[in-house]
């Protein structure tokens, strides 16, 4: 697809990192499935891996995790 946020390159599948923070909590995970734009480099997520990162972190934060840096991995 073309990219939404420079206009000017295509995606394509490859892994990126994501850091998440809220009220005292950073997550980062590594390898994240997305979509990267050759030219800016913006990676997109699809609804599954939005879903899985956002039930991932929940989680870590209710177990009060403060700063935690993982590998990210699809719930099966």
């Amino acid at each position: 697809m073309r990219c939404p946020i420079c206009k000017h390159g295509e995606t394509h599948a490859g892994e990126a990192t994501v850091t998440l923070e809220r009220s005292g909590t950073a997550i980062v995970f590594r390898h994240v499935p997305a979509e990267i734009c050759e030219n800016c480099g913006e990676a997109f997520h699809d609804e599954s891996v939005t879903a899985a990162l956002l039930d991932q972190a929940g989680q870590a934060a209710a177990a009060g995790v403060e700063i935690d840096v993982r590998r990210f991995a699809v719930a099966a």
